[in-house]
């Protein structure tokens, strides 16, 4: 099983995660944001992988330090749980819809972090959370992980509609690229190494 736990404790949060990339898309997460709780919900349900977040963040604050936090935290599981990547797919492309919106996540397992995000017109707010923590999340992540992560958003009105479906794509794009596949041998670069 490709699995990884991790803690991180700054003078900002304390976050206990524990990932399962091999999983069922069971979930228990709590970092105090109801709506982030949703988001990260959905995209472990979709991604079929296992995780558990618990999160003391500094809201009092606002909700930066825990969001992005997460995200380096997760992406950092990711990384470590791959282990070699040998036989994984690498590659994975995804369009989701969610009503009127509709989104694509296009990923590459590659050691090469950078994140491409082209999402316009999101209300300020969902709630209480912030959307713009929507970018600092997956820049997180994208950091720590070595993946490069393309987001881009082809319509859409509704905030929540629009952030679910880049959430439930992004879950849906991991699960494939981290796929084991039997005719890939090795590491699936030219290179040899990842």
């Amino acid at each position: 099983m490709r699995t990884f736990e991790i803690s991180r404790d700054t003078s900002e949060t304390k976050i206990n995660l524990e990932l399962n990339i091999d999983g069922k898309g069971k979930s228990e997460i709590d970092s105090g944001i109801g709506f982030f709780d949703h988001m990260l919900t959905a995209m472990t349900k979709h991604g079929l992988f296992d995780l558990k977040v618990k999160c003391d963040g500094d809201l009092e604050v606002d909700q930066h330090h825990t969001v992005e936090d997460i995200g380096i935290a997760l992406g950092q599981a990711f990384r470590e749980a791959l282990g070699t990547k040998e036989g994984i797919t690498r590659y994975a492309t995804v369009t989701s819809p969610m009503d009127e919106a509709l989104a694509t996540v296009a990923l590459d397992i590659s050691n090469r972090s950078f994140l491409v995000y082209n999402v316009e017109g999101l209300k300020d707010k969902v709630g209480n959370f912030d959307t713009e923590l929507v970018e600092e999340f997956f820049q997180a992540f994208a950091s720590n992980s070595g993946i490069t992560l393309h987001i881009n958003l082809a319509y859409g009105r509704n905030s929540h509609h629009i952030i679910e479906a880049i959430f439930k794509g992004f879950g849906r794009a991991l699960d494939q690229a981290t796929l084991k596949n039997a005719r890939i041998e090795g590491i699936p670069s030219t290179k040899g190494v990842l």
